[in-house]
């Protein structure tokens, strides 16, 4: 009886074994153990998987670029972002698709298209009878092989700012994400005439009490309140008509007719004027008309 039984568990122990579901594996005979399952820690941290992202505050946009796996070129040029790459939060950012476009990256080679292999269907084999001669195995007919899609349209590239001659260089006067661009509506506030009035700089997010620098070498020509719209406000002058602009200060830390230097320090980012919250206005002006400080600002990475 003893032996009966044991010859019976092995039996069902190797039957279990031959048909156990995906996930399980044999340990011992009688005995089943759970494979390890992958958790989402095997996946790379902070990838990007899907095919739009939402910018988020501290994004930039070689991070976002790094982690959707693509090159910053190809994201730029499907998203129409122009040098130096500069972003705002909240802003939707769209996956290239393949193949890129930009700077030769996973691009198709030229001339050649991707051929669908003809699927393999075996001879139907005709069993032999006694009343009939042996038959030649016979092969059906090969599909026809699918077409390529075409070619996916090159995206028109990103529109170039041109750098005006003479104009100082500058850099960035503090850390932050750029909130608002230069020719922006901004919100819930109008010109003299009644419509939406266009934003004259850039508006960068920061902490209160965070430095600000000067963007370039120059002269102080103005550092006080402004109390229509600027709040405490430093303007500096660098020369050739072109002057920049730091508006929205907490603390400002020049006098006016000072001479300061390129990332000098010069005043503490604050909540003044038309400000809702801690935000860096700053403008450049060549001649007191308003130039997008973009072009003249270095690429973030």
């Amino acid at each position: 009886m003893g032996k009966t039984v044991r010859r019976l568990a092995s039996v069902a122990t190797m039957a279990l074994a031959a048909c156990s579901p995906v996930g399980l594996m044999l340990a011992a005979p009688g005995l089943l153990q759970a494979r390890p399952a992958k958790t989402a820690q095997d996946a790379p941290d902070n990838a990007i998987v899907a095919w739009t992202y939402t910018v988020q505050s501290g994004d930039t946009f070689v991070s976002i670029a790094r982690r959707m796996g693509v090159p910053m070129a190809a994201l730029a040029a499907e998203n129409k972002v122009p040098l130096p790459y500069l972003i705002t939060v909240g802003q939707v950012l769209r996956r290239p698709a393949l193949p890129y476009k930009s700077d030769g990256e996973a691009q198709a080679p030229q001339g050649q298209s991707a051929q669908i292999p003809p699927a393999q269907i075996p001879p139907a084999q005709v069993p032999p009878t006694h009343a009939s001669p042996r038959t030649t195995p016979q092969r059906l007919p090969r599909p026809a092989s699918r077409p390529a899609p075409p070619p996916r349209p090159e995206p028109a590239p990103a529109p170039a700012h041109a750098r005006e001659a003479g104009a100082p260089r500058l850099v960035w006067p503090t850390s932050g994400s750029v909130i608002s661009r230069f020719g922006t509506p901004v919100d819930g506030r109008t010109n003299p005439r009644g419509s939406s009035r266009a934003n004259n700089g850039i508006d960068l997010a920061a902490f209160a009490g965070m430095t600000v620098h000067a963007s370039a070498a120059g002269k102080v020509i103005f550092a006080g309140n402004e109390p229509e719209r600027f709040g405490q406000l430093i303007v500096i002058d660098h020369g050739r008509g072109w002057v920049t602009a730091y508006a929205y200060l907490g603390r400002i830390d020049v006098k006016q007719g000072q001479q300061v230097a390129a990332r000098q320090s010069i005043a503490r980012i604050g909540k003044s004027g038309e400000a809702r919250k801690p935000t860096l206005h700053f403008e450049l002006r060549r001649d007191n008309v308003p130039r997008d400080p973009a072009p003249y600002l270095p690429v973030r990475l």
